[in-house]
């Protein structure tokens, strides 16, 4: 909040800020601890290349890949989405009823036809090892666009912590608060919430949002 006052010329201590948020009661709420399943059996096992090293010099070289569920009154809808550790911008999402291969598939055919003419030589996708990472169709998929896969090591959620946290960041900042109630309802949320962390939502290491920063690149 301290950074987007400033970003609007509108200048405050930052604990005088906070005190206001306090008296208000507009303060961020905790996040929640995400629960693992072990879903599927495993096909496919990849180096875990990335090894915590989740900053990248340019677009399009670091991707990070993960699946979340939305609850909603309908049920759950799965959320699978890829971030770029450049500017740790949602370069592609797509969402479904049922968590699927398929559902990882499309986003990554969605990323690809968003970024095709700036993609790097070598580009890593790193994913966790659920079983649509694992699965043979992924394999084929990242080989026919020149992927190279990284996968975190077995009970290690830390070695994809980027994409659990934007996970984190969207279910507390927007789901939680709002709780939808139907398919259609979290679709239209997770859309505006994805263009606002996007486009204008301010990350404290870089004082922009991150497309300002990769227009920039």
């Amino acid at each position: 909040m301290h950074l987007w006052l400033e970003s609007q010329r509108i200048h405050h201590n930052p604990k005088t800020v906070l005190r206001i948020m306090k008296k208000y009661g507009i303060l961020s709420e905790i996040r929640r601890k995400r629960k693992w399943r072990n879903m599927g059996q495993q096909m496919c096992k990849y180096e875990n290349l990335l090894n915590r090293q989740f900053q990248a010099d340019c677009p399009n070289t670091k991707w990070a890949a993960d699946i979340s569920y939305i609850q909603t009154a309908e049920g759950a809808l799965y959320l699978s989405m890829i971030r770029d550790l450049y500017d740790n911008s949602i370069v592609a999402y797509k969402t479904a009823a049922q968590q699927t291969v398929n559902l990882v598939l499309d986003a990554i055919r969605s990323a690809m036809k968003n970024v095709k003419k700036r993609i790097a030589a070598e580009l890593q996708l790193h994913s966790d090892q659920g079983f649509q990472y694992t699965s043979q169709a992924y394999f084929d998929l990242t080989q026919e666009y020149g992927i190279t896969p990284s996968m975190s090591r077995r009970g290690n959620p830390y070695d994809n912590a980027l994409a659990e946290n934007f996970f984190s960041t969207l279910k507390t900042e927007c789901i939680y608060r709002h709780k939808p109630g139907s398919f259609r309802e979290a679709d239209e949320m997770i859309d505006a919430d994805i263009y606002f962390y996007n486009h204008e939502r301010i990350r404290t290491k870089t004082g922009v949002a991150p497309l300002t920063l990769r227009h920039s690149a």
